[in-house]
């Protein structure tokens, strides 16, 4: 199982990245954070397929967050470089994203992430808040 998501901002990627830390029951296999221009995509992939009640309680708090993603063939190419074990570099290469983040949730690589980006704008956009 897996759900891919387009969220508005840092703050909001954090709290997944929080939520799924602190979430025992659920199997999450990886996750992958793509920061965009305008916004962040997060795709949350599980190991084993969710209960139903699982399923509904992870789409309620993802639907309270962001909205569902349809990548376009670029998105989806570098997505399936990375699940096959590509190295992040080279899919950032190869396809032109930033990935951010690929593996165990984790909150260090987005916020050092931000905190360059920033630090290279000398502003902080409104992805970033």
């Amino acid at each position: 199982m897996e759900y891919l998501y387009y969220l508005a901002n840092t703050s909001l990627t954090l709290r997944v990245v929080d939520f799924l830390r602190g979430e025992t029951q659920l199997p999450v296999k990886f996750m992958t954070v793509i920061h965009q221009i305008d916004g962040w995509i997060v795709k949350v992939k599980m190991s084993e397929y969710l209960t139903p009640h699982q399923h509904g309680d992870f789409r309620a708090f993802m639907y309270e967050l962001g909205i569902p993603y349809e990548p376009d063939i670029r998105i989806q190419m570098a997505l399936w470089a990375l699940e096959t074990g590509q190295s992040p570099l080279s899919v950032m290469r190869r396809y032109q994203v930033a990935v951010v983040s690929h593996g165990s949730p984790n909150r260090e690589d987005i916020e050092t992430f931000r905190t360059q980006f920033v630090r290279g704008l000398g502003y902080c956009p409104e992805a970033l808040a």
